[in-house]
């Protein structure tokens, strides 16, 4: 339980702190939960994106719930995204890599990838009506966390010195493994018996990203980092929306 309580406070800005405060050593099994709290972001993102549907266009809808999910996330992955395209857009030695991504300014290329990743997210979501784009989001969101997860599952920590807040990540056992699988399914079936079991095969694209990546990330940095688990996390999430509108434009032709 402190474990799950400690995924929910590191990633997102939920006060929890105030009624909880778990161990430090919770916090280093917090990504076997990380799908779980896409339970709570792209289901609140969801709700609101349907919501909001019924009384204004749905375009708008989708960057209102958009931005609710990063006041609720503290932008937390999207400053991930941004350092990654930094880094791997400039390139250069290991060390000089890793320099980047802890440099707090942003550059080109992460502004770039920002402007992106939204073009692509609400651009995707705008062409499926606001059940399926709902059902979709919600689906997205914690498959994408599962495959974001496995940068830890498959690597080591890329700097020596270790992660700047502390906290060293256990690799996850085989049950841990099968527990963050189940966080991670369980949206995409649940979605999936509302939209149809096509969008089971949404999940190809996420796949075959998150093991391109993690190929890159050890050839490049011989690890992981934080803004690496964060990047992973929204990459897949867009290559699942990319999958998802495909299958659903394949309904309809």
């Amino acid at each position: 339980m402190n474990s799950i309580l400690a995924a929910f406070m590191f990633f997102t800005r939920l006060p929890l702190w105030r009624v909880v405060n778990p161990p430090k050593e919770a916090y280093s099994n917090v990504v076997v939960y990380w799908p779980l709290v896409g339970w709570l972001t792209g289901g609140a993102a969801a709700l609101i994106m349907l919501g909001l549907s019924a009384v204004m266009p749905w375009l708008p809808a989708i960057v209102i719930g958009l931005i609710c999910r990063l006041l609720i996330t503290g932008s937390l992955h999207e400053d991930g995204l941004a350092d990654f395209c930094d880094a791997f857009g400039c390139g250069g030695s290991r060390e000089r890599m890793l320099a980047i991504m802890k440099d707090s300014h942003i550059g080109t290329y992460g502004v770039i990838g920002l402007i992106l990743y939204y073009i692509l997210t609400v651009s995707l979501l705008a062409e499926m009506t606001p059940w399926v784009g709902a059902c979709v989001f919600f689906a997205a969101d914690s498959f994408a966390r599962f495959c974001g997860a496995q940068t830890i599952g498959f690597l080591h920590y890329a700097r020596p010195e270790g992660p700047k807040n502390g906290i060293t990540y256990s690799g996850m056992s085989p049950g841990q493994r099968i527990l963050c699988a189940i966080f991670g399914v369980v949206p995409l079936l649940i979605s999936s018996y509302f939209i149809g079991y096509r969008l089971l095969f949404a999940c190809v694209l996420p796949v075959l990203a998150i093991i391109f990546l993690l190929a890159l990330m050890r050839r490049k940095l011989g690890g992981y980092t934080g803004d690496c688990c964060g990047a992973a996390y929204l990459i897949c999430e867009v290559m699942f929306l990319v999958g998802a509108s495909v299958s659903y434009f394949l309904t309809l032709i």
